[in-house]
Order: structure tokens, then sequence, then C-alpha cells
């Protein structure tokens, strides 16, 4: 059972939602701590006062703004506790818009929003499934951990999800990293796609999904353990290199795709199909007189180096 991190409502409108907040995720990291290679002793960091030129205890620590090199303005928990906001207390809805309209860029972790007390389960409910019949998210506000957030509430299951949310001014724009202009023929494109249709699923469960950098790392942590050899790293069947033609590496994308899925790997020209499936639409037209075969055949002499 998850602790609650946070206890507060949602305001609706006129209507109130107490609610308890609880994180929606798991961190299942291995972690590491800092040793002295000498001797393996732990080493740890101790908290020191500038002034005072000693060790103090967490108790003696609180908050401060520096205005100025002398001048810091001190802010105490109950001060940040006590902020005269309505998002202090309360998760406030503003809005409702389709998820599509929010860039995925803007959404961070995830909270489950449990009803707080019998009281709370039927405007819960309503919350919950009239976000449910809509199609949409709720935008809201609300202030933790020293600062005020925006955030989007979904439906998750039977639950209602807290998605924190960073502002528009916190978001980077990707002009400067931009490559520059480029050309791409059809048949690239529908490569590119035939690839895509390969690798399409309809869930993300599998093997695939498992987080193999942590299992390499308990079998480190256990070969050492019992003073055995650890496992070498496996050297990939083909090593990645500067794409020299753009179109054989698609191909044999799709082909390697397919084969690890079971199906026939030898159906990867779709892509080449399609572009010559183009000149053919045209034929009538370009029958119109003998004299125009010359034409006839250039034309289709350009459309395969393209």
């Amino acid at each position: 059972m998850p602790r609650n991190i946070w206890r507060g409502a949602i305001s609706f409108g006129l209507v109130t939602v107490p609610i308890s907040v609880a994180s929606a995720t798991e961190d299942h990291s291995i972690r590491f701590h800092q040793y002295h290679l000498e001797d393996m002793g732990r080493v740890r960091v101790r908290k020191y006062c500038e002034i005072e030129d000693r060790e103090i205890d967490q108790g003696e620590i609180g908050k401060g703004y520096q205005l100025t090199k002398e001048q810091v303005i001190p802010i105490s928990d109950e001060e940040l506790r006590d902020l005269p906001l309505p998002t202090a207390k309360a998760i406030e809805i503003v809005a409702f818009v389709p998820l599509d309209s929010v860039d995925p860029l803007k959404i961070g972790e995830g909270y489950y929003l449990s009803p707080s007390g019998q009281v709370a389960a039927k405007p819960y409910k309503l919350l919950r499934m009239a976000l449910a019949r809509s199609s949409k998210v709720a935008v809201a506000k609300y202030a933790w951990s020293g600062r005020e957030r925006l955030g989007l509430l979904r439906v998750r299951e039977d639950a209602i999800v807290l998605h924190a949310m960073r502002w528009p001014d916190e978001i980077r724009s990707p002009e400067e990293l931009l490559p520059p202009p480029v050309e791409l023929s059809d048949e690239e494109i529908d490569g590119a796609l035939a690839l895509m249709d390969s690798m399409t699923r309809e869930d993300l469960e599998g093997e695939e999904f498992q987080d193999t950098y942590t299992e390499a790392l308990e079998q480190i942590i256990e070969a050492k353990r019992e003073d055995r050899e650890p496992p070498k790293l496996q050297e990939p069947e083909s090593k990645p290199g500067q794409i020299v033609d753009l179109m054989a590496a698609l191909n044999e994308s799709v082909q390697k795709a397919r084969a690890s899925r079971g199906e026939d790997a030898d159906v990867h020209e779709t892509p080449k199909k399609k572009t010559a499936a183009k000149p053919t639409k045209k034929q009538p037209a370009k029958k119109a007189t003998v004299k125009k075969t010359t034409a006839k055949k250039s034309s289709g002499h350009r459309s395969k180096s393209a």
C-alpha cells in the first residue's frame, strides 16, 4: 500500500472532493553508495555551518532565499504551507481539454488520487465518470513543495490520476537542434512506414519491455558475491555505422523485424512495389502515340533513380 504524500481536495466548480495523494509509480533501480577504495569505508556527506565552522544536525537546518551576498531571507515550512493561494490546499480544476491537445513534453510523474472518507465517494465517482464520458482531461493548478504547478487529471481504470505538468515557459524550443534541410523520396518514406508497420503491436507486454540493465547489474552483484567471474558483454550481431544506402537499411530492418515476429521475412519489398505502381496508372495516357515510347522509358528510369 503506497503511503499518502499529500491530503487536500479537488475543487471542481462548487463541488469539493476530499482526496489523498499517493505515488502511482515505483522505482526498482539498484542504488549505489560511495566507498573509500583503499579500505571500503563508507563515504558520507556531513553538513557544516560556514559561520560557526561546525557540523549541525537536521533540526538546525531551515530554508532561505539569498537576496544579496550578505542578506538571506528565511522562509519556514509553515509559511510555505499557509501561502495565500487557493491552490495551497486544493487541486483547482481550471479547464477541460482533449488529451491530444496536451504536448507530452509537459506531462510529468503520476499520482493516484483516492477519495478521503465516505463523504467523498460520490463526488469522486461523479468526476471520474464525467471525465470518462467526455473523453477529455482536466487541467488543474495546485501548490506542492514550495511552488505552484499545473496538473492533468485523467481516468485510469477506476481511479483518477494526477500528472504533474510543466509550465509553457519551461519547455525549450528544439529549433537550434534541428538538422539542415534534406530531400526524401516517396520510396524512402514508404520504407519507413513499412518498418513501422512491421514493428507495430497491440500492447507493451513482453521481454522487450523489461529492465535488462537492472537484471545485468543483479547478475554482476551476485557473481561478485560468490567470487565468480562477472558475465561478459555479448557483442551485437551488427555494429552501428554510417548509413550508406537508406533504402537498403530500411528493407533489412523490415526483414529482421518480421523474422523476429515469426512472419515471412522475404516480403520486404513493399515500398518498391508501391513506387512501381505509380507509373502504371499513367500508362493509358502515354499510349496515345507510339512516338512517346522513348519518353516513357526515360521517365521510368528517373523513378528508379529516385
